[in-house]
């Protein structure tokens, strides 16, 4: 056997999981056909964010890799939600969510995803038994009872016990399984940029709900000694595309009128990517020697911080699995216990997002009232607030 375990796809979540395999004895192959651009003013530089939730921590800890990005993040104390769905972006509504209510942590700790990609590599090259190879990719995939064969863009075969489908909403290893997907598009689109700003975010993450989708501040590390934070603004895709078109000075004077002024006068300081937006997930996470993770598994708007968080819970999942019975790798047995661990919180979670997304994108006066209404009700009731908070963590909110 060539490997363990071969990983297709060397983006956030194939770097955690070949991170998170290799600190348990598995000697894996990740590749990838593009390097990771790892620096913020390169080409094609993912200029997202990564809101890393309380469990994400303690599952970099446990493998290794937060000691490597702990200086690089911004913690999140306080999440605030904002309704300005009125005739003019101006906050109706606005409740904060404090994690001090349920824990002695912040919620989570968010990092840009170019830099994110940048430590993972690099931690990636200290492990002797992984073998990284981007500029070639997954393919072809041919399974036995005992084994899988992946064919690799450059006309090579290798061999292991368990390949780990990490390569995209698109996944090759997906399709060569014959995994179906059930998809819902949205008609939206994400600009993702980040900015600098006169007021300090406190660390507070801040989503402003109006027609179209919501607009998300997620606060960063001073950026040149100012205060700094990454933006995700959805909508409508014609719109999107018209602001991802818009001179700079057209642009700031847009994004500054949708922020409702909450962090002062906003300055764009990075280039401006667009993502469509859709929710989808895979009718099953494994197939013969296959199991999917992150978005070949499911695909969320980016709302709540759940996309990648939901993915580092398929690699814990999978990874603890493997621990547990490690002379099973990649057999039957361990696939159907990881599909069955992981895909009512999948299909929970796509529909729970999918709610909200459609909600923020009420555009009827009523129905922007009664999306008001519901957020007040929510934060008025203790109970429920916390539970909610605690639903969207993943997981019992931890103390230091």
């Amino acid at each position: 056997m060539d490997h363990d375990i071969i990983i297709s796809g060397g983006g956030i979540a194939g770097l955690s999981a070949t991170a998170a395999f290799a600190s348990a004895g598995f000697d894996v192959l990740c590749v990838d056909p593009s390097a990771p651009i790892t620096t913020r003013a390169a080409v094609g530089a993912d200029l997202r964010s990564t809101a890393f939730l309380q469990p994400a921590r303690q599952l970099f800890d446990d493998i290794g890799l937060w000691p490597r990005l702990a200086p690089y993040a911004a913690p999140l104390q306080i999440m605030r939600i904002i309704d300005a769905g009125g005739p003019e972006p101006e906050a109706r509504t606005s409740k904060e969510f404090n994690a001090a209510d349920i824990s002695d942590l912040p919620f989570g700790w968010n990092l840009p995803n170019w830099l994110l990609r940048r430590e993972m590599a690099a931690h990636l090259e200290s492990l002797p038994n992984v073998t990284f190879r981007t500029g070639v990719g997954a393919e072809r995939l041919f399974t036995r009872t005992n084994e899988a064969r992946v064919g690799l863009s450059d006309g090579t075969r290798v061999k292991a016990r368990l390949v780990i489908g990490a390569d995209g909403r698109g996944s090759p290893m997906r399709e060569a399984a014959g995994i179906g997907v059930k998809t819902t598009r949205y008609g939206q689109k994400a600009l993702a940029f980040s900015v600098t700003h006169e007021m300090p975010h406190d660390n507070v993450s801040t989503e402003i709900h109006r027609t179209g989708g919501p607009f998300t501040l997620v606060p960063l590390p001073d950026f040149e000694g100012k205060h700094s934070s990454a933006i995700v603004w959805m909508e409508e895709g014609p719109v999107a595309k018209a602001l991802a078109e818009m001179d700079t000075s057209g642009f700031e004077e847009a994004m500054n009128i949708r922020s409702c002024g909450v962090l002062g006068r906003l300055t764009l300081n990075s280039a401006r990517t667009i993502w469509p937006i859709i929710s989808q997930h895979a009718e099953h996470l494994s197939g013969e020697r296959l199991a999917l993770i992150a978005e070949a598994a499911h695909v969320l708007p980016p709302i709540g911080a759940q996309g990648l968080n939901m993915s580092l819970a398929d690699i814990r999942a999978l990874r603890d699995l493997a621990i547990a019975r490690p002379e099973g790798l990649g057999d039957t047995a361990m696939l159907q216990a990881y599909h069955s661990a992981r895909i009512n919180d999948i299909r929970m979670r796509v529909a729970g997002i999918t709610l909200l997304n459609r909600t923020s994108m009420l555009s009827a006066p009523p129905l922007r009232d009664a999306r008001a209404a519901g957020l007040n009700a929510l934060y008025s009731f203790a109970p429920l607030r916390k539970s909610i908070m605690q639903m969207g963590l993943g997981a019992k909110a931890q103390s230091t």
